[in-house]
């Protein structure tokens, strides 16, 4: 679909599903080849990573675990500022290699506030994977290790990433008209 309308939006496509999915593999065969050895755990954030977490760790090949957790800081199409823990690591991660699978990274308020809570049960190390990160909008001053790609400041929905909770579920991305 050239584009789609989800409740009072318009959106046109911006980025395919096979355009994706060869940035996830990349992504993936970096982190095969970066943490050979390590058995890292991988922490998705629900709910926008969900597709990203999936295809991603079809692609990884080295031992490792899953977990995962849900923040939010969204509200409609603009970021509230306020980051919400709304459900709690159950994996232990202490002395451990995490990789947190993040959607999208663009103020980095959501991820630092992550990356705080995550320091407390003493990991070994913590790295960052984003599919998505807006570079001109971040806020805070992250190291992020592995992003797929890098976009503008526009809102935008599908593979995973939501308006008010629709079009998630779009096998490909599009940006708001």
């Amino acid at each position: 679909m050239k584009s789609v309308r989800i409740k009072d939006k318009n959106f046109k496509l911006s980025i395919t599903e096979s355009e994706i999915l060869e940035k996830v593999k990349n992504v993936a065969n970096k982190i095969n080849k970066d943490l050979e050895g390590e058995n890292p755990v991988f922490l998705s954030v629900l709910n926008g990573a969900f597709m990203f977490t999936s295809d991603l760790m079809k692609y990884v090949n080295i031992p490792s675990e899953i977990s995962f957790i849900r923040l939010s800081s969204y509200c409609g199409t603009e970021s509230t500022g306020c980051v919400r823990s709304l459900m709690g690591l159950t994996t232990d991660i202490k002395g451990r290699t995490v990789v947190i699978v993040e959607d999208i990274v663009d103020t980095g308020l959501t991820m630092l506030k992550l990356l705080d809570i995550l320091n407390q049960y003493e990991p070994k190390e913590i790295k960052i994977c984003t599919l998505l990160l807006k570079p001109d909008k971040l806020k805070v001053d992250l190291n992020i290790d592995y992003v797929a790609m890098s976009i503008p400041n526009d809102f935008i929905v599908g593979y995973g990433l939501d308006y008010d909770e629709y079009g998630r579920n779009l096998p490909e991305i599009y940006t708001v008209e």
